[in-house]
């Protein structure tokens, strides 16, 4: 694979003279039109044999475009910070959002090259990151992420000349360090587990570039070149898209929606078959409310709660009790061990990211407690039901959203999901006494009573929902809520339960 690569390529000067003004007009005009659209973001993945000219690509692209808008990344070492969550949650929230370009020196297939190299990482973990890179990647393609993979390439003989060169320059000699020297007596390694990445991940949406590094003029053209190109192509996107016929609103929010599967999950439909007659009385209430919150405070302040995280995930009718079993949950804890995170429409800063980054943000870090009001799985049911979403992005999203919460689970991060599930005659009753008690008419608004209109399709994808992302590492816990007694005393059950089976 890198043998073409290290045949050698070189420019001479007069001809990278002459190309170098049209190239930087054209990437500065590219750069402009993608900001102006905010469409889509770029992202230069920067990788390879070190000495190759990573870092002056880097340069060039700033110095050749507007360096205000590109969005510079370096991915060493893990930092504390990092080390106590996900390992992709570093790369999520560099993202850059619509309109800018991001440069990432290393990226999420470092860590993986590396533990293959030295040991740390088994076969088996190893196809695994790898299997769940491409998925990523597809992800941000379909999110409509302009992604450019560069990978620069030496030979053996050409890196150890690059390596001494820099060794001897005294302005350039604190670039190489004794690690650098380490990693190339592993050079042939390097270059075998490098070219299984390259091929197991270059794919048709993430294709891989291979660059020799050789020739700084080489290099940079071509890297600069191949960005214009992504730029080019995401812009004749937009363009196209533009063009194409649009229905009206209504319409279009109409087609966006999917014929109702009703039947298709009549004999699955766990939603509808929650028991909600389940009651418990107001004194057993306060008794086991009181030894709940004491268990589930002894456990926050653990000593083995620095190993582990918690999120927990509410979702389920509207007017279901939601916000009540939060706030029993939150009277047990310190309130500098716990973030409540109340889901609403996105923002301006979110709909410039792909869909999962408000969430990847908030992820806790180990020995801390997040708790979602409402989540991620908006995007299979609001956004679903309300036509917010395209039936492909909805369907797509179940595969991305297991994939997203197994990470959390292989991070120790204990995930509870709670769906609460009242009546309809139970629903009407709440809303009207919301609006008739003076500190609960915020509660209700005009979009909870248009909810309310499609309770059988949000039922039909609720159902659906729990059947496709109830897995073993993140099950849902369903909840009959008519008697607030009894939702709360369960909510908290199970939180209990799960963190003193992860604490064990």
């Amino acid at each position: 694979m890198f043998e073409s690569a290290e045949m050698g390529h070189a420019i001479d000067k007069a001809t990278y003279n002459r190309r170098v003004p049209k190239l930087r007009e054209a990437l500065l005009s590219a750069q402009i039109d993608v900001l102006v659209a905010k469409k889509f973001p770029v992202l230069v993945l920067i990788n390879g044999v070190e000495g190759a000219g990573k870092g002056e690509v880097a340069h060039t692209l700033s110095e050749w475009m507007d360096a205000r808008h590109i969005i510079t990344h370096g991915f060493g070492e893990h930092t504390d910070e990092e080390r106590a969550r996900p390992p992709m949650w570093r790369f999520w929230r560099a993202l850059p959002p619509k309109g800018n370009v991001g440069l990432f020196f290393g990226s999420w297939y470092s860590d993986s090259i590396l533990g293959r190299v030295v040991g740390t990482m088994k076969h088996g973990a190893f196809e695994d990151q790898l299997d769940r890179i491409v998925n990523l990647e597809q992800m941000l393609a379909d999110e409509g992420v302009a992604l450019v993979k560069l990978w620069f390439h030496l030979s053996k003989d050409e890196q150890r000349k690059r390596l001494k060169s820099l060794e001897k320059d005294k302005t350039t000699q604190w670039r190489v360090t004794k690690r650098d020297w380490e990693f190339f007596a592993k050079y042939d390694e390097f270059k075998s587990v490098s070219e299984a990445v390259i091929r197991r991940t270059s794919t048709g949406h993430a294709p891989w570039h291979i660059i020799e590094g050789t020739d700084a003029r080489y290099r940079s053209l071509t890297s600069a070149t191949l960005l214009l190109e992504a730029m080019n192509r995401g812009l004749d996107r937009v363009q196209q898209a533009a063009h194409q016929k649009k229905p009206t609103q209504g319409k279009a929010a109409e087609a966006r929606r999917a014929t109702p599967v009703t039947a298709e999950l009549d004999h699955k439909n766990l939603v509808n078959q929650i028991d909600l007659e389940q009651k418990l009385p107001k004194k057993k209430y306060e008794s086991k409310l009181d030894k709940l919150q004491g268990e589930l405070n002894l456990l926050s302040r653990h000593k083995r709660m620095k190993n582990i995280g918690v999120v927990c995930v509410f979702e389920g009718s509207d007017a279901a009790g939601k916000g009540g079993a939060i706030r029993r949950i939150v009277h047990a804890l310190d309130v500098r061990s716990y973030h409540v995170v109340p889901i609403a429409a996105p923002t301006d800063e979110e709909r410039a990211q792909p869909y999962l980054w408000r969430f990847w943000r908030h992820m806790p870090r180990k020995s801390k407690l997040t708790i979602f009001d409402r989540s991620w799985y908006g995007r299979v049911l609001v956004e679903r039901v309300e036509g917010f979403a395209k039936e492909s992005d909805w369907r797509r999203a179940f595969s991305e959203i297991n994939d997203f919460e197994e990470q959390l689970a292989e991070s120790d991060l204990v995930l509870c999901k709670f769906w609460l599930q009242i009546g309809k005659d139970e629903q009407l009753r709440r809303f009207k006494e919301r609006e008739k008690t003076g500190f609960k008419r915020f509660k209700i608004t005009d979009e909870d009573w248009r909810n309310r209109k499609k309770w059988d399709e949000y039922e039909v994808a609720a159902a659906e929902m729990v059947d496709r992302t109830s897995t073993e590492h993140s099950p849902w816990t369903l909840v009959g809520a008519q008697d607030k007694y009894h939702t709360r005393i369960c909510v908290l059950e199970e939180l209990v339960r799960r963190i003193s089976e992860a604490l064990r």
